[in-house]
């Protein structure tokens, strides 16, 4: 189904703008993705635990197989850039307020609905959560380019934004994709505390602090706790570096606004449903109590005081045997650190 008018697109265009995304494109399917890259990359296991990225490659990979008839992806991107507050320790910047997932998902209904309503056609929208590979369609709907670091990288704005993405039987005019612009910088290879971008454009995820500390459900290597140093929840390190990031401008979304939080040792001693109860509506939530607390000890190991011992050997009399190791761990950095 062709939508005939630059008119029409425009309207769409509008529509999204109103919804809060400040970018809008499209790329017609089917579409040339780095698919050798990404079956090596899982035949190799560098998705480490993550077992669901080894679930319908054949529509991840062929994504004008997600509806009958699909012709075109929208896609869009909203802005979640803001300073990181001052708190002793560090939380990626996108879960710093609530899940832009549930948000930005009720938003692309919306978009969704007028598009049927208005032109009669099928479309199903997606946030992070379906078999899409993002990062490489937006890059086909001109949003920007997969940087060396595996992050979009969008001119203008940066590394900041969240994307969404529309399959639709719409046969829209394609955006002019994305060219590559990282030129001879390596600041994000450089500066990965982990070595986890081994080259560019390559990324192991078992060895990055984003998928060590919020996706891997084991204890955390010792050959990596030192590097992640304060970081609680993520690491934002390869997407600070990015020079395109000079125009980056905070967001205006409410609702990802930071927020409050208490001392590392005083989260300690929360329970599930105290836990349950701050994290609401977080990303922080998925964590569950006990890799919250893991990750707690880890970054006490590596910034805590004296006066955080006696929490950490509190947690370490606990029964759960991972966290009890991670807290012991702690407690003997600070101690050669600190004196015992």
């Amino acid at each position: 189904m062709a939508i005939e008018t630059q008119k029409n697109v425009d309207r769409l265009k509008s529509l999204a703008e109103e919804l809060g995304f400040h970018q809008f494109g499209v790329t017609a399917v089917p579409l040339k993705l780095r698919s050798e890259y990404y079956e090596k990359w899982i035949d190799e296991g560098q998705h480490g635990t993550m077992s669901w990225m080894e679930r319908n490659n054949d529509r991840r990979l062929h994504p004008e197989s997600l509806i009958e008839e699909a012709r075109s992806i929208i896609v869009v991107a909203m802005n979640y850039y803001q300073p990181d507050p001052e708190r002793g320790y560090r939380i990626a910047k996108y879960a710093l307020g609530d899940d832009y997932h549930n948000l930005i998902f009720k938003r692309l209904k919306k978009l969704c609905r007028y598009m049927r309503d208005e032109f009669g056609s099928v479309q199903r929208p997606y946030v992070d959560t379906g078999p899409l590979l993002e990062k490489p369609i937006a890059e086909a709907a001109g949003i920007g380019w997969q940087g060396k670091s595996t992050i979009l990288v969008e001119p203008g704005r940066g590394t900041w934004s969240f994307l969404g993405n529309i399959v639709s039987s719409l046969d829209l005019p394609a955006s002019d994709p994305g060219k590559d612009r990282c030129g001879s910088c390596t600041r994000c290879i450089d500066i990965c505390p982990t070595r986890a971008i081994t080259a560019p454009y390559q990324l192991d995820a078992r060895k990055c602090i984003s998928y060590l500390t919020i996706e891997h459900d084991g204890p955390i290597p010792l050959e990596y706790r030192e590097a992640i140093a304060d970081r609680l929840f993520g690491c934002d390190e390869c997407l600070d570096v990015c020079p395109w990031n000079k125009w980056a401008v905070p967001t205006n979304e409410a609702k990802f606004s930071p927020r409050q939080l208490p001392k590392l040792r005083e989260m300690l001693f929360w329970d599930d449903e105290t836990f349950r109860e701050n994290f609401r509506g977080s990303p922080m939530r998925r964590l569950k109590l006990h890799r919250f607390r893991r990750n707690i000890c880890v970054v006490l190991g590596n910034v805590g005081e004296a006066d955080d011992v006696t929490a950490l050997q509190s947690v370490a009399a606990g029964s759960d045997e991972m966290v009890k190791e991670h807290a012991e761990w702690a407690i003997g950095r600070i101690q050669s650190r600190c004196g015992s």
